[in-house]
């Protein structure tokens, strides 16, 4: 389909001119490869219920949901990623609809999840906003008419969440984005009341599972590096002569990226989902009844993600399953990928015909600027600029948990601004040559001597007359901490 017929404005809707903000996101939608004709959010088996922005946000909308007890609305809360946290609705006949799009607790509906909708555009925009029916980019959303605003952390302005307002695209919606800000302001209210005396809660141990479309495509691949192409280059091969294909290599080094680019090269119309394996070995029973399935489809390749870290007995099933869904000729339905091959669990071992290894990044050097400038537009959505320096200081770091950690690193940074400096960058970056493990007051040590040093027209004298120290002891915390800043003046 191509791009004007993907971004203009439905027929049905032909005689209403769309607002640039629509716009904006149905081309961002586009950008992100999110299907036009049906709605793949990442799920994810767990979630934080107990949160601060959940649990005041399910108190303002039960009040809410009371008044329109016999209205056919859906009342949800996403965290600021577009994870649906709860959903409350009277109307049976909605929910069973809404399920079927996964607009449902546990489901990502950012627009790189699900394109432009109510939800996802109040995230991206930090606006109300209001999507009716065809406004919608994917076909199966325009059933609906969505309403959703962002709530605000109350004591310092950040975005945590959005409160989602959800009806028939038939029904009347004057008011639902009135009823959204209102929500959305009372529940900033209430965590400003209850976050007064309240402790911080554990982090939670982690998302049980991921399964997700993988829209990696195989025409804006941003590595440059000869590593990396033959890398490439030897799973494309592979799985065109129908082999299946591990992908193995260091965790972050971009394994499935790699496996999913190459399924795209060789049968572009392909369906790639990648299925992370749980953290939890109780969670591995409906991981796989969940995306098993799956195999079957004729469109379809399954990426198994980390099958090192799966339990024997686990192992054993999915390489039934596996081995149940081989086809006799072309693209094989499932690829996985593993720390090495050594390490892939023997049921599964004697499936694999193909090793590629991924490079890991600090190898690759001439890929992290490319990679940095992609990870940045993605977060800022729009062109990001990198200083000299900065770019030096990337290039140079060993990047020990690979792309994974660029990405990371690189996110934060294009958060604040589009011109991105040395200032701006994680100050773990400029101390590569330390690798002993700090202690808390060592790293808070090691953060203030990189900020003082990476103050524009900064120099060792400077920094250290700052920090109340010695010009010899600043030169000995340097090499201490392994701290090299390119472009530094003494």
């Amino acid at each position: 389909m191509s791009r004007s017929t993907r971004v203009r404005l439905p027929d049905a809707a032909a005689t209403v001119l769309p607002t640039p903000r629509l716009q904006a996101s149905w081309r961002r939608s586009e950008d992100l490869g999110v299907p036009v004709e049906s709605v793949e959010p990442t799920f994810t088996g767990a979630y934080d219920t107990g949160s601060l922005l959940n649990e005041c946000g399910t108190e303002v909308l039960r009040g809410l949901q009371a008044s329109l007890a016999n209205e056919p609305i859906s009342l949800m809360i996403a965290d600021r990623d577009g994870l649906v946290l709860s959903r409350l609705c009277n109307d049976r006949i909605i929910l069973k609809s809404l399920d079927k799009v996964h607009l449902a607790p546990g489901f990502y509906y950012a627009e790189r999840n699900a394109g432009t909708n109510g939800l996802g555009l109040s995230l991206a925009d930090r606006a109300p906003s209001l999507v009716r029916a065809d406004e919608h980019y994917c076909i199966a959303l325009r059933g609906y008419t969505c309403a959703a605003a962002p709530v605000l952390d109350p004591r310092d302005g950040e975005l945590v969440g959005t409160i989602n307002l959800t009806t028939w695209s038939q029904s009347s919606s004057e008011l639902l984005l009135a009823l959204a800000q209102s929500a959305a302001g009372n529940t900033s209210a209430l965590m400003a009341i209850r976050s007064i005396g309240r402790s911080v809660r554990p982090a939670p141990r982690g998302e049980v599972f991921h399964v997700w479309a993988s829209r990696s495509d195989a025409g804006q691949d941003p590595s440059r590096s000869r590593l990396w192409g033959q890398a490439r280059y030897r799973a494309e091969q592979a799985i065109r002569a129908g082999q299946v294909v591990a992908a193995v290599g260091e965790p972050g080094s971009g394994r499935t990226t790699l496996l999913g680019m190459a399924h795209r090269a060789v049968a572009h119309r392909e369906r790639v989902l990648t299925a992370r394996v749980p953290a939890a070995a109780e969670q591995v029973g409906g991981w796989l009844e969940l995306w098993t399935p799956e195999l079957s489809r004729p469109d379809t390749c399954v990426v198994v993600t980390g099958v090192d870290t799966l339990p024997a007995w686990a192992a054993e099933e999915l390489a039934g399953r596996l081995l149940a869904s081989r086809r006799p000729h072309g693209p094989q339905p499932f690829a996985v990928t593993a720390a090495g091959y050594d390490a892939i669990p023997p049921p599964l071992a004697g499936l694999i015909e193909a090793i590629v290894e991924t490079p890991p990044l600090r190898e690759r050097v001439e890929d992290i600027m490319p990679l940095a400038e992609r990870f940045a537009a993605e977060e800022r959505r729009r062109p990001v600029t990198f200083s000299a320096t900065a770019a030096r200081a990337l290039r140079q770091y060993p990047w020990p948990e690979n792309a994974r950690q660029l990405r990371s690193v690189v996110r934060a940074a294009a958060a604040r601004t589009d011109a991105v400096d040395v200032q701006h960058l994680d100050r773990e970056v400029f101390s590569a040559g330390s690798n002993t493990h700090l202690t808390r007051v060592e790293a808070f040590e090691r953060d203030e001597l990189v900020r003082c040093l990476t103050t524009p027209g900064a120099t060792v004298a400077s920094a250290a007359g700052e920090l109340g120290i010695s010009r010899a002891t600043a030169y000995r915390k340097l090499s201490q901490y392994g701290i090299r800043l390119p472009g530094r003046r003494d």
